[in-house]
């Protein structure tokens, strides 16, 4: 058997490998030759009669190396196997490595973008729950008035503090009480200032003269309206009398 005998697989083998089994094919070609010889090939000088007893060829030991070789052969044949197994077991073993390594990190990325997706929404939710809490406060915060003489005193109350005009709930209602009865809309049209073409007019029955002097900013600027009519006469009432309470009569 020579190197170029040897199966497809065994070719991976390195150069040494390949010496070592063309070596051991190359004694057991030159045993097997050798076996063919008889074993007294001693030259003979004279002829010998024929016999005819069957002629055997090799000598008796022969066989036995031939056997041996042939067995030391499959002997490097298995374990140039067994080599080319380990090798390929080996890029296996390292290729299993390397996919293990890329699936972990593959892994590892995928967990890091849903963690920073969650703390995105996350935030995103705690923004819109802060905003909606401000928003409630504001609301809160934003009183609501009747439309009606209680509604527009407490109203008138609130833009006096925040202005700093004095007076109270019960010196508003009862002056209010008594120039018009509650009626934002009441006229006086028989005393004085009617008859100069300046009537009274709302709540507080101011006159206009007086109410573009007094009146308080951010309210309507008319004396019908009347949160406008209330506050800019306690603004005057304070101007003229220290505070709306202390006004007892036409003022």
């Amino acid at each position: 058997m020579t190197a170029s005998s040897i199966p497809g697989r065994f070719r991976r083998l390195n150069k040494t490998q390949k010496l070592s089994v063309a070596g051991i094919s190359a004694v057991a070609a030159a045993a097997l030759s050798l076996s063919l010889v008889p074993g007294n090939a001693e030259a003979e000088t004279e002829p010998q009669a024929l016999s005819a007893s069957p002629v055997v060829f090799g000598s008796a030991a022969g066989a036995p190396q031939a056997k041996t070789i042939q067995a030391s052969l499959i002997e490097q044949h298995s374990s140039a196997e067994q080599m080319v197994k380990a090798i390929d077991a080996a890029k296996a073993k390292k290729a299993a490595a390397v996919k293990a390594k890329v699936d972990a990190v593959a892994k590892a990325d995928a967990k890091k973008a849903k963690a920073k997706a969650a703390a995105k929404w996350k935030a995103k939710k705690a923004a819109a729950e802060r905003r909606s809490h401000a928003a409630s406060r504001s609301e809160a915060r934003t009183h609501v008035y009747g439309n009606n003489l209680d509604g527009w005193i407490k109203e008138s109350l609130a833009i006096m503090k925040a202005k700093g005009i004095p007076g109270t709930y019960d010196g508003l209602h009862r002056n209010i009480i008594r120039e018009s009865s509650g009626n934002p809309n009441a006229i006086n049209d028989w005393d004085i200032n009617a008859i100069n073409g300046v009537p009274s007019i709302g709540l507080l029955q101011i006159i206009k003269p007086t109410f573009d002097a007094y009146h308080v900013g951010g309210t309507p600027h008319t004396q019908y309206d009347p949160v406008a009519n209330i506050t800019a006469s306690a603004n005057y009432a304070a101007d003229k009398y220290g505070s709306i309470d202390n006004v007892n009569s036409a003022y």
